[in-house]
C-alpha cells in the first residue's frame, strides 16, 4: 500500500493525510509506504499523524515506511529526531522491496 500525498502538509492537509493513512491500514497491506516526494513541506500536524500512524502500525504489525523526502521535509523529520524512529529510505522501489 503506498500513499503518495502532494503539495503541503499543514494544520488544513494534516486531517485528510490521517483517513487516508488509516483507510490504508484498515486494508491490512503487508506494508504501508508514505511516498512524500510531493510534498514540499511539513508542519507539526503533518509529522503528528506519522507518529499516529507509526503507532498504528505497530499496533497492527504493519510496517511503515517513509521516501521520498526532498532535504526541506528531511530537515524537519531532524529537527524533531523523528529520523531515529521511523524506517526511512530514498525511493518507493526501496521502500517497496523491503
Amino acid at each position: 500500500m503506498v500513499i503518495a500525498p502532494d503539495g503541503e502538509i499543514g494544520y488544513h492537509e494534516a486531517p485528510a493525510f490521517r483517513i487516508f493513512l488509516r483507510q490504508g491500514f484498515d486494508q491490512k497491506p503487508k506494508r504501508m509506504v508514505a511516498d512524500l516526494i510531493g510534498v514540499s513541506y511539513m508542519s507539526t500536524p503533518g509529522l503528528a499523524t506519522l507518529v499516529e500512524a507509526l503507532q498504528q502500525s505497530k499496533k497492527l504489525s504493519i510496517p511503515l515506511v517513509i521516501c521520498g523526502m526532498n532535504d526541506r521535509v528531511r530537515a524537519i523529520f531532524e529537527i524533531a529526531r523523528l529520523h531515529t524512529v521511523f524506517k526511512i529510505v530514498g525511493t518507493r522501489e526501496e521502500a517497496i522491496s523491503l
